[in-house]
């Protein structure tokens, strides 16, 4: 099992540790619902250097990368990130990921953890002679700072300059003059920050997080549950190469207009409709549906459960699984596990609305 930097410090912290993608990573230090509420009142910090980063240099239409992707990236201004999919040719998401425009033609990659090693070989077989691509994974520190204090903890770091970072742009900035890349992006559905720097100087950024008052450290368990909340999918359980983003739900994230791996297939399912679709469910209770769960329509199965947990902020039971057939917001279900049966409603995402959230990071300083 892979270790990141901040190993021993998580240890020191009293983190549980437990495998997560080929890595050894903290579950939770006070625990995961103290954790979650933190995030949502205030700030955490979350070591997430188990992430795969690629830099490429690459004109993206003649090397095949706009090929490769299935957002537009050719539109992309520079300092700006996009999230979209790399998909095999039936359309099954082969992983899901964020690219950043460094310049014209210069870019950033950042992968999940389990699937960095295919990633890199799928883009080194689709892409041209003419690019250049570099795995940067091993010496990339990769810290998420997120929750409405962020900005105000972050400003007293790096300066007024981060003020002026909107939703899913970026920017690089200098810590002990050393050059890392902030953007205003994150997984939990607050005001948040990704900070990609050196391993060195990582461990240096993260204690003098922690000398903060308002910043604790946070676990990928609360990390999941904050994710959930926002309907936000995770690789290997909501997306995988088995569904696309269709059936998913997420072809907002697919630009049908060019040319991409995928796309034919795509058009027919989305001619003929999916199979199957994910949808969103609230328990009527505090018990949690769990991952492999089956989902019921009275006493016929129609679905299994591909996330669940307790949703702090909401005090209930929520999830995601896919189900075959029509059922839309309000639809009664039952999930069901040997003796266990939770009843739930089929709801809209998110399960967690958070106002502004995607408006300039001037506008969401905290009162």
């Amino acid at each position: 099992m892979l270790k990141t930097p901040f190993y021993d410090i998580h240890l020191s912290l009293g983190a549980k540790i437990s495998p997560f993608g080929g890595w050894l990573m903290p579950i939770q230090y006070q625990g995961i619902l103290a954790e979650h509420l933190h995030t949502r009142q205030a700030v955490s910090v979350f070591d997430i250097c188990h992430m795969g980063e690629f830099l490429l240099e690459a004109e993206p239409a003649g090397s095949g990368l706009d090929r490769i992707l299935t957002q537009n990236i050719i539109s992309m201004p520079g300092g700006s990130c996009r999230y979209g999919f790399m998909l095999n040719d039936k359309a099954g998401v082969l992983d899901d990921l964020v690219v950043y425009r460094i310049n014209e033609n210069k870019w950033m990659l950042v992968v999940n953890a389990a699937t960095t090693s295919y990633d890199y070989k799928h883009l080194e077989k689709n892409l041209s002679g003419a690019s250049r691509l570099e795995d940067i994974s091993d010496k990339t520190g990769k810290l998420d700072v997120q929750g409405p204090l962020s900005l105000e903890v972050l400003k007293n770091i790096f300066g007024k300059q981060i003020e002026s970072l909107n939703y899913y742009t970026f920017a690089k900035f200098s810590f002990e003059k050393e050059d890392c890349i902030i953007s205003r992006t994150g997984y939990t559905g607050e005001l948040g920050y990704e900070i990609y720097i050196a391993n060195e100087y990582a461990k240096k950024l993260w204690n003098l997080l922690l000398k903060d008052e308002r910043v604790k450290p946070a676990g990928l368990g609360c990390r999941d549950t904050l994710r959930l909340e926002m309907s936000y999918p995770l690789y290997g359980q909501d997306i995988d190469v088995n569904h696309s983003p269709l059936a998913a739900g997420l072809s907002k994230f697919v630009d049908f207009n060019k040319n991409f791996i995928g796309r034919e297939a795509m058009l027919k399912e989305k001619a003929g409709g999916s199979s199957e679709h994910l949808i969103c469910f609230k328990a009527d209770s505090r018990r949690s549906p769990r991952h492999g769960f089956t989902i019921f329509d009275r006493d016929k199965p129609i679905g299994i459960v591909t996330s669940g947990s307790f949703s702090p902020s909401l005090s209930a039971g929520i999830g995601m699984g896919y189900v075959s057939g029509d059922y839309p917001a309000g639809s009664r279900l039952l999930i069901k596990d040997n003796s266990i049966e939770i009843p739930v409603k089929v709801v809209k995402k998110p399960f967690l609305i958070k106002e502004n959230f995607s408006k300039p990071a001037a506008l969401k300083r905290p009162a």
